[in-house]
């Protein structure tokens, strides 16, 4: 059973970060959003592609808990970039997966730092190569050193 519960959260979390992005992207409201994931994303297959199911309770907690403390988050993600970068110069996607992942350090101290770290690193490797990958590593574990003293 822990195995089908880890499962579920890693599907949540990329599910999460693809609803940043969509949210981004489009301006979906948030209401709207979270009934498109649920209705239609979550544990659906489109296009012949079964998406598992995720556990919408922490995938819900991510997306509305991303929203509501953007600000933060985000302050958070830019002090820990180089003086010669910015968050808006991230591409997109990883700015979705710094922020999904700042949050958990940030309100779920139920989950271990280590494993936010490493499902975030696994969620980059699905957009992004290991330079990324390792980038998204580092980012988190300065941040984690901030917020979980």
């Amino acid at each position: 059973m822990p195995q089908t519960r880890a499962r579920s959260r890693s599907t949540a979390r990329l599910a999460a970060v693809q609803a940043l992005y969509q949210r981004e992207m489009e301006k979906t409201p948030l209401p709207s959003l979270l009934h498109e994931f649920h209705h239609h994303r979550l544990g659906a297959t489109i296009e012949d592609v079964e998406y598992a199911d995720a556990e919408v309770d922490f995938f819900d907690d991510i997306v509305r808990g991303v929203d509501a403390r953007a600000a933060e988050i985000d302050g958070l993600i830019a002090r820990k970039l180089t003086k010669d970068w910015s968050l808006e110069r991230l591409d997109r996607p990883m700015r979705q997966i710094l922020r999904a992942g700042s949050y958990e350090l940030l309100a779920r101290i139920d989950v271990p730092t280590g494993s936010v770290i490493s499902e975030y690193v696994d969620v980059a490797k699905a957009f992004y190569d290991k330079r990324e990958a390792a980038f998204v590593n580092g980012m988190l574990d300065a941040i984690a050193k901030e917020v979980r003293k």
